[in-house]
């Protein structure tokens, strides 16, 4: 298995073979949760007037769109898991629109198939991709707003390929680590509004869910699917 790894849009545009999409903070962190709540399937979308068509099209369907953090206005819901804790999204379907995560999805034009992960789900999607033993995997960290590296994406393609290669890597105390690095948003006064640091935890629970996500392509929706660990 031959693995590399890529970062940001430019890095999605490159990827090859089964492509991982990474987004920690927070989109791929927000879908573990909202499939955790029972939602039936999310469509992943780039443009904020495609997921805004799609909702006229479909009100029934709710939407979650963010850029350069914040909630977009209109839209259901942000980006923030927090802000949905213990809510049922039961058969429910979802648009997700962000400034990275799912920008990394349509950029993803060489794929042969698409996962997308955070911290939450690594070692499940770690586990599906070894089931299906693929020849080449491009994890991708998508950055921030998909065109400046940060350290959250880049640990979780670390760690994935760690896991993959069964090689030891100091997951737990590189995260911990993120609480004074990049996490230092969810605890600055001036950006909590944005980043509420409820937020933060849901990012670094390492493995919470068992299930990887998978990208429909024909469908286009992402959907979850459960690895036993």
């Amino acid at each position: 298995m031959n693995i590399e790894i890529y970062q940001c849009i430019e890095g999605a545009r490159q990827a090859k073979g089964v492509v991982v999409i990474i987004d920690v903070f927070r989109a791929y962190t927000l879908e573990c949760v909202l499939f955790s709540q029972n939602a039936k399937e999310i469509h992943p979308v780039g443009k904020l007037e495609q997921a805004f068509a799609l909702k006229k099209k479909h009100p029934d369907w709710i939407l979650f769109g963010e850029r350069k953090g914040a909630m977009v206005q209109g839209c259901d819901y942000g980006n923030s898991p927090s802000s949905i804790a213990g809510m049922d999204f039961t058969d429910r379907t979802l648009i997700h629109s962000t400034s990275a995560g799912t920008q990394g999805i349509v950029n993803a034009v060489h794929a042969d198939t698409i996962l997308v992960a955070s911290l939450a789900n690594a070692k499940a999607t770690a586990a599906w991709i070894r089931q299906n033993n693929p020849k080449l995997v491009s994890l991708v960290a998508m950055g921030d707003a998909g065109i400046r590296p940060t350290e959250e994406d880049y640990l979780c393609a670390q760690y994935i390929r760690s896991l993959l290669l069964t090689e030891s890597y100091p997951i737990i105390e590189k995260t911990r680590a993120l609480r004074n690095g990049a996490g230092a948003k969810f605890f600055d006064p001036s950006t909590q509004h944005i980043f509420p640091k409820e937020d933060f935890a849901y990012c670094i629970d390492i493995n919470k869910y068992n299930f990887a996500i998978l990208y429909d392509m024909k469908k286009h929706i992402t959907i979850p699917k459960k690895m036993p660990l």
